[in-house]
């Protein structure tokens, strides 16, 4: 087993930041098994690692599934993926693994000695995550003020924006943010006390809201007198976002702050999820999906047609086979193409 972090430089036509880019930094693993089977399971347990973390790490509810055959890797048996949907609804292949087969070991003599002492072909996988991903996150859950991360992701958990108008009033309210930065620190958050004096904390609101901090500490006179705090969280806007009189004591606040981290994290994936969810049409026929496919949403349908409907599909409407999901409907299918009994479902949309 090899696991790298890799940069790779490749030839595109149209550039996208972070999606498509003439170089890009991955992680990317490879492995040779001695028999197919064991080459299965890896390329599956890896698939399921990445959408275990587009989950539990990114807050992007990705679906995963298997590629067609034409839209498998060259010389792989099967290729894996996690699709995600886009703010703009379009899929963005988040994730990739390989079963390679015996089809690189046998091109370039990879071999192996087995328990009988004769040589074999190695079976092999490989599979990546990129730079990608990153532009996933930013199009997932990002609004028209900025960023919006994911706490679990986020460098800065937690900005605290201290708040004061004279010199004597200064002295004071820094020195508490200073004490609550230090005490959340102990506490394992990431958090930056931004105590810049050359702008105003309605410019540092916006900027640090724009940088996608999950959570905002506002700490000014009045809440240094009633030992007291203002938090306002980055995925609810306005008033509604904002918690006043939050105590500052150690034996509160710790916790209080863990429990919104965890609080914004859930909200971002049950957001993604929803949004995502209300915009997956299940379709019967070919029509629907041309139409699906025009309001910019996704098609889901049964599917046992071959790479000539496939390619017809793609030239037509622009939208090609993203997976076949694991998690498939039960009963009878009929496919919406060719009329034939469907054993899948696949799910149709634009890409990135």
């Amino acid at each position: 087993m090899i696991n790298q972090w890799a940069n790779v430089t490749r030839w595109e036509m149209r550039t996208k930041p972070f999606v498509r880019t003439l170089e890009f930094l991955w992680q990317e693993g490879h492995t040779a098994h001695t028999t197919e089977e064991e080459a299965e399971k890896e390329a599956l347990q890896m698939i399921e690692l990445y959408r275990k973390f587009a989950y539990e790490q990114a807050a992007i509810p990705v679906i995963a599934g298997r590629k067609s055959r034409a839209e498998t890797f060259a010389g792989a048996l099967r290729t894996y993926t996690i699709e995600a949907m886009m703010g703009d609804c379009k899929a963005l292949q988040a994730g990739t693994s390989h079963n390679l087969g015996q089809n690189f070991s046998l091109a370039f003599g990879t071999q192996f000695t087995d328990e009988n002492g004769q040589r074999q072909h190695v079976w092999q996988t490989s599979w990546a995550v990129s730079t990608r991903m990153v532009g996933g996150i930013i199009m997932t859950h990002g609004d028209d003020t900025g960023l919006m991360l994911p706490p679990r992701m986020a460098p800065i958990q937690v900005v605290i924006v201290p708040i004061w108008k004279t010199a004597d009033e200064k002295g004071g309210i820094l020195e508490v943010a200073s004490i609550l930065e230090k005490m959340l620190k102990e506490s394992n958050i990431r958090v930056k006390l931004d105590e810049s004096e050359q702008k105003t904390p309605g410019w540092k609101f916006n900027f640090w809201e724009m940088k996608g901090v999950p959570l905002r500490i506002e700490i000014g006179p009045r809440d240094i007198l009633n030992k007291t705090v203002v938090v306002s969280r980055r995925d609810v806007p306005g008033k509604d976002g904002k918690a006043y009189g939050i105590s500052m004591d150690p034996s509160f606040i710790n916790a209080y702050i863990k429990d919104k981290l965890e609080e914004v994290q859930s909200a971002l994936l049950t957001r993604a999820t929803a949004f995502r969810d209300s915009n997956i049409v299940d379709v019967k026929s070919y029509k629907e999906l041309q139409t699906v496919i025009l309001e910019g949403k996704w098609a889901r349908g049964p599917w046992a047609a071959g790479n000539f409907e496939e390619l017809k599909v793609k030239e037509e409407t622009g939208a090609t086979i993203r997976c076949f999901p694991f998690d498939q409907p039960p009963g009878k299918k009929v496919c919406f193409m060719t009329g034939n009994p469907a054993d899948e479902i696949a799910i149709f949309a634009k890409s990135y």
